[in-house]
């Protein structure tokens, strides 16, 4: 069956003057629409995050706006090229990082970077002068001449990084990069993110760890079955939830719904109370977070409920994601709806090997 695609998108001042812009965008798999309407804008050096759990559409959209997949409908300018009518020139712009560490154990990380140099065209001294530079932009000067297979997860993915950026591309790509990671390697590969905003990479971040889009991502756009519900700032996202909310852990479950119904009553509650069983919590939005605290903590003594953890906090991305969807971030979508095709290679690419180097 064939495909059904509007002109390439003409260029304009407004058009250019952003990382990525996509309209309209959408791909169907049979009868089931991996990315449906999808629009997208990401202005140069910032952070755009994707959020949405497995089988929303975000490696969908990754894969048509790196231009390894061809969208049913829709267009996109990637650094001003249109991905369908100048795929190459667009490759030329860009740096894609997969789900997976793609870089060669065997070697060392400044053989890695010299030999993906060379495949990008670049001369011998030209290749392992860059290499000389990321590996200091990237912290791993004192790993550089160890066999990546010594090194810790963080410091591969920061090394996948520093392949991704040897020709400095305009848009960097990141499908869920800190999969598998601990918290000490996320922080190495956030760092190493922000370190890239100071060049005027825009980034576009695919995560389901809400509170990596959170610390990294200048706006947000929530994903579900393939569309997009919310796109904003995450400040305001979480806003939307209303200010402090008081939290409350009980020693035994059978006791939720006497903390729900001393939180209705006494906490001067803006909403009402939400459960989860399975963590024994209940939460709810207070308008004075102080009095809320103090009413409720001493008339859950006086009614003898025993609290494991008590306290008042600000919404969080995952309360967002909830009320957004119905669900959390963490739970994968049901098969057949909006599920992604699996990546067919987790390479590391910054641009095609034939287009050589951007001048």
């Amino acid at each position: 069956m064939g495909t059904s695609m509007r002109a390439p998108m003409e260029t304009s001042p407004e058009t250019t003057s952003h990382a990525v812009l996509a309209q309209g965008l959408t791909k169907r798999y049979g009868t089931t629409r991996a990315l449906d309407d999808f629009d997208l804008t990401v202005p140069r050096g910032t952070v755009q995050g994707l959020l949405g759990p497995n089988g929303a559409g975000k490696t969908t959209a990754v894969r048509i706006l790196s231009t390894l997949l061809r969208p049913d409908g829709g267009r996109a300018l990637v650094a001003g090229h249109d991905v369908t009518g100048d795929p190459r020139r667009v490759r030329r712009h860009i740096g894609l990082v997969g789900q997976h560490p793609a870089v060669d154990e065997v070697v060392t990380g400044r053989r890695n970077l010299i030999l993906f140099g060379r495949l990008f065209h670049l001369d011998r001294r030209r290749a392992a002068r860059r290499a000389d530079e990321l590996l200091e932009q990237f912290g791993l000067v004192e790993a550089a001449d160890r066999g990546v297979r010594q090194y810790s997860g963080g410091m591969r993915r920061r090394l996948d990084l520093a392949v991704s950026m040897i020709l400095a591309p305009d848009v960097l790509f990141l499908d869920e990069p800190t999969t598998g990671l601990d918290p000490r390697g996320r922080n190495e590969v956030w760092e190493a993110v922000r370190s890239l905003l100071a060049g005027g990479t825009a980034v576009l971040l695919t995560t389901q760890y809400l509170d990596e889009a959170d610390k990294l991502a200048d706006r947000i756009a929530v994903l579900d079955r393939g569309r997009k519900i919310a796109d904003d700032t995450p400040d305001r996202l979480k806003r939307e939830l209303g200010g402090d909310r008081i939290e409350i852990v009980v020693r035994d479950a059978v006791d939720l719904p006497r903390v729900v119904e001393v939180l209705a009553r006494v906490a001067d509650s803006a909403g009402e109370p939400v459960l989860d069983r399975e963590e024994r919590r209940v939460t709810a939005p207070v308008d004075d977070r102080v009095a809320a605290l103090t009413n409720v903590a001493r008339t859950c003594q006086d009614e003898g409920i025993a609290i494991e953890d008590i306290g008042v906090r600000r919404p969080t991305l995952d309360e967002v994601f909830l009320r957004l969807t119905g669900r959390s971030a963490r739970e994968p979508n049901r098969p057949g709806a909006g599920s992604d095709r699996p990546h067919p290679s987790s390479r590391t690419s910054a641009a095609p090997v034939e287009e050589g180097i951007r001048p």
